[in-house]
């Protein structure tokens, strides 16, 4: 995971990931849901369905605050059924908020 420390805005180190979540994950608020946790969790980012049935998304943080919404991923909303999820080191872009798509 790419860390960038020092953020000016923050004071403190950002961690970015980008994830592809495998299993039921479409038309069952996965999006939504993650969004909501984000928010509480103060993870910026996106996250959109793909045309393959994955969702995939950008998240940027505290390195606890995107380890516990990748935990949160890994089970998603209750009528989610997922069966992986892929994360991988990202560049931080410097988001803001969390937009779904």
């Amino acid at each position: 995971m790419a860390v960038f420390t020092g953020r000016e805005d923050e004071g403190m180190d950002i961690e970015a990931t980008d994830i592809v979540v495998t299993g039921r994950v479409q038309g069952v608020f996965y999006r939504a849901g993650m969004r909501e946790r984000a928010d509480r969790l103060e993870v910026t980012g996106w996250a959109r369905n793909e045309p393959d049935g994955t969702v995939t998304a950008h998240l940027e943080g505290s390195p606890d605050a995107v380890a516990e919404l990748l935990e949160w991923c890994a089970t998603g909303t209750p009528s989610a059924r997922v069966d992986e999820v892929r994360p991988s080191s990202a560049e931080v872009t410097g988001t803001h908020g969390f937009e779904v798509g």
